[in-house]
């Protein structure tokens, strides 16, 4: 089931917002992505943005778990997400 662009930005939203919470894991994504937390406020309409907090989301399997289980929603909701904003369409090589 393909979501809208909308909805993806509405989750995406929400990981934020779960991420930001997280004690543990927002150093971490701070640090892989380079922003600092006015970034995350100035940011956090930019769907690229919200892109980049999917794709780091969905670099481990233990926090979409994580993350789905709180937001109460499937574990496929991050990728469908991913896939409706910018840079999100799958490459295929062959």
């Amino acid at each position: 089931m393909q979501i809208s662009a909308d909805t993806a930005e509405t989750f995406a939203l929400r990981v934020l917002a779960w991420l930001v919470g997280n004690d543990e894991l927002l150093p971490v994504f701070l640090g892989a992505s380079g922003a600092n937390e006015a970034d995350l406020r100035a940011r956090a309409a930019e769907p690229e943005f919200l892109g980049s907090v999917l794709d780091f989301l969905t670099m481990d399997d233990t926090w979409v778990v994580q993350c789905c289980d709180v937001l109460g929603v499937g574990y496929e909701l991050p990728m469908q997400a991913r896939q409706m904003l910018p840079g999100g369409d799958q490459v295929h090589w062959t």
